[in-house]
């Protein structure tokens, strides 16, 4: 017969191993739904390059870290067979309900912050954040653009403007907050505006001069690209980011080939 102090040394020891085996099969299956969460996220929302110029890659390993870390955590400290299954159920089903909707709330964060479109702004690329769309421009989308599309974001350029007093109102607007890539009346497919992206674009080979430091990553993205020097052009990109970027165009075609993480202005 177990001496008393063994046998409570026994059940403090299987109460810890259901507590840890408990909580391990909770960030299994937290694990997996941040697994899919980061698909949506990154293969939808915040494809390359957009995961490093929007920032969706730190916003979303918060959000998805704290979710991971905290349901496990507290699945451990509740958990006791003591209760009997009726209590624990609830107790869980609780946990399970509060992680679900704290990934909720995190994955609309990351949604209402994603990158809608990259617009070609005349003399430069900008990212356009869908929260950066004026509520009241919503309904001033040209047809045949999407306002925010869900498979991830598009290539479009500006009209040129009507007249200068158009160019006066909305410069003076962009200057209080509303860049003028996020005025939905300006947009229009990329294809129009191919002859404008090619005459502002700048030639590669003034970007390796202008870097020679950067020389190799340079030639690497365009070997990547399968494009020359000689044949390719660049523009400079506006990031959310602190960083600014280089976008790698065609120079016949206007159709973008790569990103560098430069500063082209």
């Amino acid at each position: 017969m177990l001496q008393p102090s063994l046998l409570l040394d026994h059940h403090t020891s299987f109460a810890w191993r259901s507590r840890l085996r408990a909580a391990g099969v909770h960030l299994g299956l937290s694990l997996l739904v941040a697994a899919l969460s980061a698909y949506l996220v990154f293969a939808l929302w915040y494809p390359y390059p957009y995961r490093e110029i929007s920032g969706g890659r730190e916003l979303f390993l918060l959000v998805v870290s704290v979710d991971v870390v905290l349901g496990p955590l507290l699945t451990f400290a509740v958990f006791d067979l003591r209760k009997g299954w009726t209590m624990l159920r609830r107790d869980l089903a609780v946990i399970g309900l509060l992680q679900l909707a704290g990934l909720g709330y995190g994955l609309w964060t990351v949604h209402v912050a994603r990158p809608v479109h990259m617009v070609f702004e005349y003399d430069r690329f900008r990212v356009v954040h869908l929260v950066e769309i004026p509520r009241e421009l919503e309904d001033k989308v040209p047809p045949g653009i999407e306002l925010a599309p869900l498979r991830g974001p598009t290539l479009l350029a500006l009209r040129p403007f009507r007249n200068g007093a158009e160019q006066g109102a909305m410069t003076m607007e962009a200057l209080q907050g509303v860049p003028l890539a996020a005025r939905t009346e300006l947009w229009e497919p990329y294809e129009v505006g191919r002859a404008e992206v090619l005459q502002a674009a700048r030639p590669a080979t003034q970007l390796k001069q202008r870097f020679p430091q950067r020389a190799a990553e340079i030639d690497a993205a365009l070997r990547g690209s399968g494009r020359e020097a000689a044949a390719a052009a660049y523009l400079p990109l506006v990031a959310r980011t602190a960083e600014a970027w280089t976008v790698l165009l065609d120079a016949n075609t206007a159709e973008v080939i790569g990103y560098l993480p430069l500063d082209s202005f």
